[in-house]
């Protein structure tokens, strides 16, 4: 039984494809981390703390493990206690609730009102790489998000705010360390 040759122009295509794809796998992953994991097989996150002075009072412990699950999502390494290859650190440092936009009232006795509220939320990162420390860095990540005050209290929309740009700034977190994007 002989093979045709569309078959054996598949086979060798996928024979390279995975030779290809296995020699890339130390260096680049698809969820775009450019660690090697030969070298760098672990990270510890410290218990951040909230220093801004307001928010929920499990803000800190919701980010902490956030950050935690998102390394161990979109990466390969190990969660460890102390002393990881990679190591976060830091605070909440800004916890902001703004006005953005005011809305004229149509009584002329009645002060105009805000339109659009801006929860702002900043968080300081330390980050320090074990491996390569040219990487590590300090750096203040921060995102917002807007609501109408008009229709919805922040009481109402507080945690899916919060939960939304924590998901932002732990995208651009991990695009500064280990994306280096």
């Amino acid at each position: 039984m002989t093979l045709s040759k569309r078959k054996i122009t598949n086979l060798i295509s996928w024979g390279l494809f995975l030779i290809l794809l296995q020699a890339c796998a130390v260096s680049y992953s698809f969820t775009g981390t450019n660690l090697n994991y030969e070298l760098t097989k672990s990270f510890s996150v410290e218990n951040f703390f909230n220093d801004s002075g307001g928010g929920p009072a499990n803000m800190e412990q919701l980010f902490t493990e956030s950050l935690k699950e998102f390394y161990q999502r979109n990466t390969q390494l190990e969660l460890v206690r102390n002393n990881g290859d990679l190591q976060f650190s830091g605070s909440i440092n800004r916890y902001a609730i703004t006005p953005q936009a005011t809305v004229s009232s149509q009584d002329p006795n009645l002060p105009d009102r805000a339109g659009q509220m801006r929860l702002t939320i900043s968080v300081e990162v330390d980050y320090v790489n074990t491996v390569v420390e040219e990487e590590s860095l300090k750096r203040n990540f921060s995102f917002f998000k807007d609501y109408d005050p008009r229709t919805t209290s922040i009481l109402q929309v507080e945690s899916q705010l919060i939960e939304e740009i924590f998901d932002q700034i732990l995208q651009d977190i991990f695009s500064a360390t280990v994306a280096n994007w």
